[in-house]
């Protein structure tokens, strides 16, 4: 046969890990390919190079480390990954375009979100991009105010947005 033939087989079933430092080369790219193929919608071209020049930065790396870091694998290779700046803020949700709308994204939140709450969080928060508005909408989140943040010379808009957690219980009554 000399053509890929498509049938009906189902995707390996995605896995999360914590970030290693072995793997900041593959989220930047991530970080740059989903800037790229998926926020055109919402930011202009010189929006977007500005925002995919954010992975070229040894901030970015150093961004990453400092938090908590939760990566989606595939057959063990990394498609999207999630950050949590302290306890209660979503800094970074970036999804490959090639395993959007997979139920990637919300398999991360939601470990996210429980490692949160684990953590004592009564309310997450996150500065959604436009691209990513509906998304935390669909999980709870109420916009607050719009931002407009500096980007190398660009300037673009996300909101921010809250949603309060449910109380974790830290022990068993006695």
């Amino acid at each position: 046969m000399g053509g890929r033939t498509l049938t009906a087989q189902a995707l390996p079933k995605p896995a999360l890990r914590p970030m290693l430092p072995t793997d900041l080369p593959v989220l930047a790219a991530i970080f740059r390919v989903s800037i790229a193929e998926l926020t055109g919608d919402d930011y202009s071209e010189a929006q977007q190079a500005a925002w995919a020049e954010v992975a070229e930065a040894p901030e970015f790396a150093a961004r990453l480390g400092k938090q908590l870091t939760l990566i989606a694998t595939v057959a063990s290779a990394p498609v999207a990954f999630i950050s949590l700046k302290g306890a209660d803020h979503i800094d970074m949700l970036y999804v490959h375009p090639g395993v959007v709308r997979q139920g990637i994204a919300t398999m991360l939140y939601d470990a996210i979100e429980k490692l949160a709450a684990a953590r004592g969080a009564r309310v997450l928060t996150v500065d959604a991009s436009d691209t990513a508005l509906k998304f935390f909408q669909k999980r709870g989140f109420e916009g607050v105010h719009r931002n407009t943040v500096p980007v190398g010379d660009e300037w673009l808009g996300n909101t921010h947005m809250k949603k309060a957690l449910q109380a974790v219980p830290v022990g068993r009554p006695s």
